[in-house]
């Protein structure tokens, strides 16, 4: 496992140790970032199942001056960690041992937006559509911000969750890539 591309490209990444996690593979991670990118000017991203950190240092690497981490295992948390310190990434991070549902319910409190919001989920226990619900429901989405939900290729997500919309949707063998943005017009809260 590597960084693709951008200003970290070629730095060996460490998987989390046993069976609990799957790192994306480096195939998958190149094509989700050539439909999102396939590089950034700047902007903050959220990786909510942080595994090894891999998606998210990549969009790092690929300009995204902030990213917040969270996983829930505490071998996910030293890797991603390790992974950053060994990318020289750490002070663009924030990495945080939660559970998905409440990590989202803290982020809102801090009023962020993200200009991309990674979901990789275990396959084993996707609650996809509740998590895409809460982001838009809170609106933790920049207006031109994406959420990229890795899942099983045999789930089939909603055209619609919220105020987000299916915008793509591609296969790679097992593994199913879902992207959603604001619906078209979609203009938020007036304030």
């Amino acid at each position: 496992m590597r960084v693709v591309s951008g200003v970290k490209k070629g730095l060996h990444l460490k998987a989390v140790p046993g069976t609990s996690t799957r790192p994306t593979t480096d195939k998958v991670k190149e094509a989700i970032f050539n439909i999102i990118g396939p590089y950034f000017d700047g902007g903050v991203g959220l990786d909510l199942f942080g595994g090894s950190g891999g998606l998210g240092i990549e969009a790092l690497s690929r300009g995204i001056d902030k990213m917040i981490f969270v996983d829930r295992d505490q071998k996910a948390i030293q890797t991603i960690k390790g992974n950053l310190e060994t990318c020289r990434l750490l002070d663009q991070a924030e990495v945080y041992r939660n559970d998905a549902v409440r990590a989202l319910k803290a982020i809102v409190k801090r009023d962020i937006k993200f200009d991309v919001i990674f979901l990789d989920p275990p396959y084993k226990q996707q609650k996809l559509t509740e998590l895409i619900e809460e982001i838009s429901k809170h609106q933790l989405l920049t207006s031109d911000g994406v959420v990229i939900a890795e899942h099983d290729s045999e789930v089939l997500l909603e055209k619609s969750i919220g105020n987000l919309e299916l915008v793509r949707h591609e296969e790679y063998g097992i593994i199913g890539v879902s992207l959603y943005r604001y619906e078209e017009g979609w203009e938020g809260e007036q304030k």
